[in-house]
């Protein structure tokens, strides 16, 4: 399935990998269906008390969902929906409210935006990027943008999506917006999120739960409603397939950091 799932019964923390580095782990269907099922085995397993999310080889966190698989999956014609795989494979959005850290190494875009958005915090290595290249290939950034709008300034956002693969923003960068709460050398990521998360798994377990469902209580409502315009918006403004793996094809991996 390259969804690993490691767990320390000692401090409570449970480490979810994505492993599928040879394609910097880009997500299959058979992989969101995975993660979706983890989240909510975590619900009932009480030994653990917080998550750390993270994806192997250290080249990327995530790339979003994997091309060849998204083009084989059926779309219905009504422009009020459409079927996004991606749309469970958070901790939130299958009803999890024990504390998830992410540690980030590498490129994460696009599609991992629904992982990171659901979130508590994140801790990055030094050469992290992030960046979200849909309008580049013709693709609009609804899910990605509701996301990362709740935890960036709207300048900083909009210029992450509409910019596309030509800008990435560097781990300083997104430490500086809020999006990153700590920056470790290269390759650290993963050891400064686990110390963080047994820090966490050792205090009690209602009271975390409790603090995570307030925070979320926040936002929520605004969140709900910004997704709900999302599939509306992917359905119309999306260009078809076709002209999408043209752009896809034809297009350089040039890119400017900042």
């Amino acid at each position: 399935m390259s969804v690993r799932v490691e767990t320390d019964k000692e401090s409570g923390v449970a480490v979810v990998t994505l492993d599928r580095p040879a394609k910097h782990n880009a997500l299959t269907v058979e992989m969101a269906g995975r993660l979706g099922a983890v989240w909510r085995e975590f619900r009932y397993a009480d030994e653990v008390r917080a998550i750390v999310v993270t994806g192997a080889g250290g080249t990327a966190f995530c790339t979003g969902i994997d091309r060849t698989a998204a083009t084989g999956i059926p779309q219905p014609s009504s422009p009020y929906t459409i079927d996004d795989p991606l749309l469970a494979i958070g901790p939130k959005a299958n009803d999890l409210w024990k504390p998830v850290i992410a540690a980030v190494e590498g490129m994460a875009c696009g599609g991992a935006f629904y992982l990171l958005g659901e979130a508590e915090f994140l801790v990055a290595g030094e050469g992290a990027t992030f960046f979200d290249p849909h309008t580049t290939y013709g693709m609009v950034s609804a899910f990605e943008t509701v996301h990362m709008a709740q935890r960036m300034p709207y300048g900083e956002v909009a210029r992450m999506a509409l910019t596309g693969s030509a800008e990435r923003i560097s781990a300083r960068r997104a430490y500086e917006t809020g999006l990153v709460s700590e920056v470790t050398e290269p390759g650290g990521a993963l050891d400064a999120a686990r110390r963080a998360a047994t820090v966490i798994a050792s205090y009690p377990t209602e009271a975390v739960q409790g603090t995570v469902r307030a925070l979320w209580s926040v936002k929520e409502a605004a969140r709900a409603q910004a997704l709900a315009h999302a599939p509306h918006l992917v359905a119309l403004g999306n260009l078809p397939a076709e002209r999408q793996v043209e752009l896809f094809t034809r297009r350089g991996d040039g890119f400017r950091l900042r």
